[in-house]
């Protein structure tokens, strides 16, 4: 495990479980990356909820309730989609705080648009707090994912 992104989460813990708090995640580019380094952290049970991998769009649909027509009007990659991931993790779980993220990690599949290293990151909370932000992160597949996790992590920090 990555030095940087155990402390992020380690620091995220201690956030969580001071306030009393629990988070899920969604992940779709990222494949439960942020929930792994999340579990790392010994008594992670006491502010985790759970992690939903949504990689293809029929999962992000079925398990998170990302509504069809948002898929094909936006993209599965889109601000539209990860707000709605990152409700649908709330509404599917006990938490009080969701990150969701979505993106193109590469080497294909990046179009002038959305070029490969396009990520987006939704942040809510149960009590209608929602940011989303959008990611232009240089570098290779494994580059782009290690940087949206930890983007991910500091992001929901700076929230709390």
């Amino acid at each position: 495990m990555d030095n940087e992104l155990f402390e992020l989460a380690e620091r995220l813990g201690r956030t969580l479980k001071a306030k009393g708090y629990k988070i899920a995640t969604a992940e779709s580019c990222t494949g439960g990356w942020i929930a792994q380094a999340i579990t790392e952290v010994p008594g992670s049970s006491a502010w985790f909820d759970r992690g939903l991998v949504t990689y293809s769009n029929d999962a992000k649909v079925q398990m998170l309730g990302v509504n069809p027509q948002t898929l094909a009007q936006h993209g599965a990659v889109s601000a539209e989609v990860a707000q709605q991931m990152a409700a649908g993790a709330l509404a599917n779980s006990e938490a009080d705080w969701a990150i969701a993220v979505t993106g193109i990690a590469g080497p294909d599949g990046g179009s002038e648009e959305k070029p490969v290293g396009t990520v987006y990151i939704a942040w809510q909370n149960k009590n209608g707090f929602s940011n989303v932000e959008r990611l232009s992160v240089p570098g290779n597949r494994h580059q782009i994912r290690k940087q949206a996790v930890k983007k991910a992590i500091e992001g929901v920090l700076s929230f709390l």
